[in-house]
């Protein structure tokens, strides 16, 4: 039998008496380790969670890789590239390749009810992924493409239709200055609303043969290409052997292309949410510190507590490594004990929140209308590991007070 396993579990269960100490302290550590691990849980999967969505909505206008002329161009009035039949099928054998689309744009000015609006206008074609814009549709439907005909259906944001006073159905006009002012007429197909003002202000969806005939490009000319990943943690390699390819490709006039990732397009938002991972991390290893100076505290009391029981053991032979490993026990079942708790109790409000979406947000503060929850279990193991390490860790310092006790003096211990 494990002599200090024994005492350990005696310990905790109450069945060796002290100063009736042991249950209390027991009770105050486990529950301060159950509100640790309950909070680096939700800190990380809301986190990760809100740092995904705004990711999606940003991805979800321009995707992950764009390939577009070699130029430097960043304004919505964009120089032409070919489409190009064998770039394109190369392109959609790179692996962690989930779509690739053609899109031009053509910035503009909306004029309806006295009211006028700058906007850019992307033209897609029927091939588009309309995953992302179908889930933030809030009216109407998604606009209709057709082989032959330019059908003058457009696909606008909320936040422009209610500058606008336009609604689904209602027909609008957009300028366009070019050598000389273009206009057209739209047919509103559907609403859509991402609780993204830097892009709903922006974005209006026609089909792409418009943007075509306003910019006087033949049928195969676009502004680029727009390349979704499977794995937005791989978009850097997939963007790396989408530049081999690319760099590879001249076209007739001497146009060559190029790639850019949406963190490159986006920076700035890029770069706040990274600092919002530094903010988790920081949260993390301050609970983390919390939780283990909880521990360490409630092990201090806890050996005081049994200074007589340990003076007795150490007088019937019992050796100072002996004693510290039965408190390094008593502590793992404690830490056990509310990591299973506060994982249990972590999982389920985040699991909660996920399928009920109870907790609201102000989407002008937050871009977001719930507060979002990514759970990965790979993340979730790492943090029960680096919890577990690191607060057992610590605990070997305190049980060294063992080591320090005299027999003679702990046995008249009162």
């Amino acid at each position: 039998m494990n002599f200090e396993l024994f005492i350990a579990k005696k310990i905790a269960s109450g069945g060796l008496t002290g100063k009736r100490l042991a249950g209390p302290v027991i009770k105050v550590a486990t529950l301060g380790i159950v509100l640790g691990v309950v909070v680096m849980i939700l800190s990380l999967a809301v986190g990760f969670g809100f740092k995904g969505e705004i990711r999606k909505k940003i991805s979800g206008f321009a995707s992950h890789i764009q390939v577009v002329s070699y130029d430097y161009n960043y304004s919505p009035e964009t120089n032409p590239i070919t489409a190009n039949a064998t770039l394109e099928e190369q392109i959609n054998e790179v692996d962690g390749v989930s779509y690739i689309q053609r899109f031009a744009t053509k910035p503009g000015i909306i004029k309806a009810n006295e009211a006028i609006q700058g906007i850019v206008l992307k033209g897609v074609g029927q091939e588009y992924n309309w995953d992302f814009i179908q889930s933030i549709l809030v009216d109407g439907r998604l606009p209709s493409f057709s082989d032959t005909l330019r059908l003058g259906e457009i696909l606008i944001s909320e936040e422009i239709a209610k500058l606008l006073a336009l609604q689904v159905g209602d027909k609008m006009r957009m300028y366009f200055m070019d050598d000389r002012p273009l206009l057209r007429r739209f047919t509103i197909a559907g609403i859509y609303n991402s609780h993204f003002p830097e892009y709903d202000k922006l974005y209006a969806f026609v089909d792409i043969k418009h943007i075509q005939k306003l910019n006087g490009w033949n049928e195969e000319q676009v502004s680029g290409y727009e390349i979704g990943v499977n794995d937005f943690s791989q978009m850097h390699l997939v963007n790396d052997e989408i530049f081999y390819l690319t760099s590879a490709t001249v076209e007739e006039n001497g146009t060559m292309l190029r790639t850019r990732t949406i963190e490159q397009l986006q920076p700035q938002i890029f770069g706040w949410l990274d600092i919002l991972d530094t903010n988790v991390y920081v949260i993390l290893i301050l609970i983390i510190l919390v939780a283990s100076f909880n521990m360490i505290s409630g092990l201090l009391i806890l050996i005081l507590e049994r200074t007589n029981m340990i003076g007795i053991f150490k007088a019937i032979g019992a050796n100072d490594w002996s004693l510290r490993k039965v408190f390094v026990y008593l502590s793992s079942f404690i830490i056990g004990r509310g990591m299973i708790w506060g994982n249990v109790i972590g999982l389920s409000l985040c699991l909660i929140q996920k399928y009920t979406q109870l907790i609201k947000l102000d989407p002008s503060n937050y871009y977001l209308s719930t507060v979002p929850i990514h759970i990965d279990i790979v993340q979730m193991i790492a943090l029960n590991l680096c919890v577990l390490i690191v607060t057992m860790s610590m605990m070997l310092g305190p049980s060294y007070l063992v080591s320090r006790i005299l027999p003679v003096k702990a046995i008249r211990f009162n």
